[in-house]
């Protein structure tokens, strides 16, 4: 049964990875979560989803759901990809509609499907196709250069049964700086049909009201960096990296990236200066 207010776990490129969850999934569970979405999944013609890291722990891995998320712009790349996560067990499935990053949204992926609304409903019809009414989300920004954007969009997203509509309360042109538009995400709230959970900024403990939940992440993975016992954990995902990766560079730069959201801990500043600057494993453990 889906809890009546949920905290999920936010897709994290090269952070809240499946080898992150497996590792921390003591924690994660403990700090109340009770999803991860996971980072996403090119849908791409000819892409097997489940030879993806992300798909192999399957879709209860860590003792929570695990809902697979997918980026592009082509339905039939997008229906292969369901169907075949769907097959595998996962019940639940993410269309991203966020990405800020330039490379992707001009492309028309990620937060650049609320330019091509066309495109964007028959992604949406797929996925509530295949997967089911009520099992299939979407992760969406406000807009891209305006707040408004997606309530523009609003009458085309509540004519499908999306189990929720997650809101990063900020434009892509933002990316992750400046303040989250709460006005403008209460007027999406407004007009919602779907369930709504909120993101951008939200903590653990967090309540919003009219929301089903929050998506948390980035404020999550610093409360991380300020436990006594963090390097404890850090060595245990740096074995796990290991087992999983080829080299020591990789798991180097896994480990770095996850450093990097501690850099402004005052217990981390000094740390981070000489951490990024390692060349090996040797030195990142020394620093």
């Amino acid at each position: 049964m889906t809890p009546a207010y949920q905290l999920i776990l936010a897709p994290l490129r090269g952070v809240t990875i499946r080898t992150f969850r497996a590792v921390f999934a003591p924690l994660i569970r403990g700090a109340g979560f009770t999803e991860a979405v996971t980072p996403f999944i090119t849908a791409a013609p000819g892409y097997d989803p489940l030879k993806d890291r992300e798909t192999a722990g399957g879709p209860g891995e860590g003792g929570i759901l695990v809902t697979p998320q997918f980026i592009g712009k082509d339905p039939k790349a997008l229906r292969h990809c369901l169907e075949r996560v769907k097959a595998a067990g996962f019940s639940t499935a993410d269309l991203n509609c966020g990405c800020p990053f330039p490379m992707v949204r001009n492309k028309g992926r990620g937060s650049g499907l609320l330019r091509t609304p066309d495109v964007l409903v028959r992604m949406v019809e797929t996925g509530c196709e295949v997967m089911g009414d009520g099992n299939f989300s979407v992760k969406a920004r406000l807009g891209i250069d305006s707040p408004g954007e997606l309530l523009s969009l609003m009458p085309i997203l509540n004519g499908y049964p999306l189990r929720f509509l997650a809101v990063h309360a900020r434009t892509a042109r933002q990316m992750y700086e400046g303040e989250c538009d709460r006005g403008a995400f209460d007027e999406v709230l407004a007009v919602a049909r779907m369930k709504v959970v909120f993101n951008g900024d939200a903590r653990t403990g967090e309540r919003i009201a009219g929301v089903a939940g929050v998506m948390v992440g980035r404020s999550f993975i610093r409360a991380l960096g300020e436990r006594v016992d963090i390097e404890e954990w850090l060595g245990k995902y740096a074995e796990a990296s290991a087992r999983e990766l080829c080299g020591e560079r990789p798991v180097l730069g896994r480990l770095k990236e996850l450093l990097s959201y501690w850099k402004d801990l005052p217990a981390w500043r000094r740390r981070w200066q000489v951490a990024k600057l390692a060349r090996n494993l040797r030195e990142l453990q020394i620093a």
